[in-house]
């Protein structure tokens, strides 16, 4: 390893060795006395790494011979991942020690997922690729099934185990492939050995077997069977997790693989976006019209909200990975909104999550119901609200690259989502009261949900210089 090599991925020594030191220091010295003290040093470690990644200035370097890329692609997803685990281990805290949860393996286990991710959106080789996703899983794994008392939680950790493992071998089988055909693991050189003419069936099937594994990693229908029963068996700060950092690492990884190894064809790898996309947004939309549990409602949102994103990734132009930036920044903050407030969700001091709770919410808690209300309206893609942006985004590059029947498959289904969100708003404010959860929030919940609330308004001038940042990041995906 050479001193650029080291200089490169130096973010992702530190966090490493951050990971590892407080590992054995807390298991040598005070174990769960030290838990809270973790988290909050996880907590400033992740944001001052999300500065120094953003604040570089660098532009695109590549380090152990173009298997670790650092590029604004990368920094973009790196900043918005360590912001967003950033804020989940902040607004976890209290939750987790009320009900005896906070153990000193949750912020490490984090650290060592969010290490994974930063390897993923970085990867330039297939094996660079598959060494982050597996970080990224094997920790995820073990924060499913945190509560080890709880039999729901503990099938929720076997199920996404046995389902994650099936997705690596997908996976595999598909590097295997295209190693086969291609010669070399770099994208790179996958990359040259894309002539004019026809694509080598090996490397289709190859392809198109790494995408299905992929596709596990952000819920996309049909690979989203785990999500749901994950979501809801999870403990709720672990579920606010999975529907943030990971969803941008894996969704990141589908872009750097699509456009950096299969550029040249958009039109064969399009065609597979394209329908995981109209699935998970038609199958999210109509499956969560039925949901009584607002964790389970989440599960099949994120899988709507994936199928939006994809379609940024489909039209396969830098337009559209911008889209598809945006939206994942969008997404992962209205999620960190909504979960401050589905985290203070109790009665008689337990959690609940039942969405009939909420039936006149607004009498008691008007500020919360205002603010919930903004963050639904949002996530409904509802004008002038900044997630209608979002959506607006990515169908407008749908349009502009000639995928109209793309872009009106999205519109209808965020017609036929809108209705779940809407129902949480009803009940507040016009629902029949029978047994009302209560809301206890510590500072940190309340300012995150009002943050977020004010930003799904506030954001509407200028989106707060988002786009021409993805632009550049886009712009060094895409050439």
């Amino acid at each position: 390893m050479t001193a650029a090599d080291f200089n490169t991925v130096l973010p992702e020594v530190i966090l490493a060795v951050y990971a590892m030191a407080a590992l054995i220091f807390a298991v040598y010295t005070g174990k769960d006395k030290l838990a809270s003290t973790l988290l909050w040093m996880t907590v400033g470690l992740f944001v001052a790494l999300a500065m120094w990644i953003g604040l570089a200035v660098e532009g695109e370097r590549a380090a152990f011979g173009g298997m670790f890329v650092d590029d604004p692609f990368a920094r973009f997803a790196k900043v918005t991942v360590l912001l967003s685990a950033a804020a989940v281990l902040a607004m976890s805290e209290a939750y987790m020690a009320r009900r005896g949860l906070l153990r000193f393996e949750f912020p490490i286990l984090v650290a060592l997922a969010v290490l994974g991710m930063q390897m993923m959106v970085s990867a330039g080789d297939l094996m660079a690729l598959y060494m982050g996703l597996e970080l990224q899983s094997l920790a995820l794994y073990v924060v499913a099934a945190l509560r080890r008392d709880s039999v729901r939680s503990t099938e929720a950790g076997l199920k996404y185990f046995v389902l994650g493992s099936l997705s690596s071998g997908l996976l595999l089988y598909g590097a295997s492939l295209t190693y086969g055909f291609a010669g070399t693991t770099l994208f790179s050189g996958i990359l040259s050995t894309l002539g004019e003419g026809d694509l080598p069936i090996g490397l289709l099937f190859g392809l198109v077997f790494m995408l299905a594994g992929l596709a596990f990693k952000v819920s996309a229908v049909p690979f989203h069977m785990w999500t749901p029963d994950v979501y809801e068996g999870s403990p709720t700060p672990v579920t606010a997790f999975f529907a943030t950092a990971p969803k941008v690492a894996a969704m990141a990884l589908i872009g750097r693989l699509v456009q950096d190894a299969f550029g040249p064809i958009p039109g064969q790898w399009g065609q597979v976006l394209a329908a995981l996309a109209v699935a998970s947004m038609f199958i999210g939309a109509i499956a969560a019209i039925g949901q009584k549990d607002i964790k389970r409602l989440m599960a099949y949102s994120s899988i709507a909200h994936m199928g939006y994103a994809l379609i940024g990734l489909a039209v396969g132009t830098s337009e559209g990975v911008q889209a598809m930036l945006i939206y994942m920044a969008i997404y992962v903050t209205m999620n960190v909104g909504t979960f401050a407030f589905i985290l203070s969700m109790e009665r008689d001091g337990r959690p609940v999550t039942d969405i009939a709770g909420l039936n006149m919410f607004s009498k008691p808690e008007p500020l919360k119901a205002l603010a919930l209300l903004v963050l639904m309206f949002s996530l409904a893609g509802v004008p002038p609200m900044v997630g209608f942006f979002g959506k607006f985004y990515v169908l407008k590059a749908a349009v502009d690259a000639g995928m109209v029947w793309l872009a009106v498959a999205g519109a209808v289904a965020s017609v036929i989502g809108a209705f779940y969100y809407l129902r949480i708003v009803y009940f507040m404010y016009f629902g029949q009261p029978t047994d009302p959860v209560e809301s206890r929030m510590v500072p940190v919940q309340w300012a995150l949900m009002v943050a977020v609330a004010a930003a799904m308004l506030l954001g509407v001038v200028n989106l707060f210089g988002l786009e021409p940042v993805a632009q550049v990041a886009a712009e060094a995906l895409v050439r």
